[in-house]
């Protein structure tokens, strides 16, 4: 479905149509153009721009987004628990396009941790209150219990 139409280099008309369009072996697509006005044909390249995620720690510092730092997250949270190396990838993917799917240039560290906590809310309740006893930080039993008593709602 073509949106924006695209001008014809030759006659300068915007009645142009894709004619063939494949991808590249840089990740960008390649698609063969005819103009309707002129006949003549050329050749467009697409290549999807990517911006780099910038995360907002707790202490206002900014660091580059790192898939893997959720995922060590998950994993420790799951040790010894019966969750699988393919659900914990899978959840890391969910959480990666939701957080990607926001559309900001920054997210929270508070953004992330309620994400990953919903995540793993519905695999694995125990893991679950692993993950958001470090990530909440709680300072006694009370705080601990208080979550707990969340779940058992």
């Amino acid at each position: 479905m073509e949106v924006d139409s695209v001008k014809c280099p030759f006659c300068g008309k915007d009645n142009t149509k894709v004619i063939d369009s494949r991808p590249t072996d840089d990740s960008s697509i390649r698609r063969r153009r005819q103009c309707d006005e002129c006949g003549k044909r050329f050749t467009t390249y697409e290549k999807i721009e990517s911006m780099p995620l910038i995360v907002i720690k707790k202490d206002n510092n900014r660091e580059p987004y790192d898939r893997e730092k959720i995922t060590a997250g998950i994993v420790r949270s799951c040790h010894k628990r019966p969750v699988s190396i393919s659900q914990i990838n899978n959840m890391v993917d969910e959480i990666e396009t939701q957080i990607f799917n926001i559309g900001e240039k920054e997210i929270s560290t508070k953004t992330i941790g309620e994400i990953v906590m919903s995540k793993l809310k519905a695999v694995d309740e125990v893991a679950y209150v692993r993950f958001a006893s470090v990530y909440r930080e709680f300072k006694d039993v009370d705080s601990f219990m208080e979550e707990i008593k969340k779940i058992l709602k």
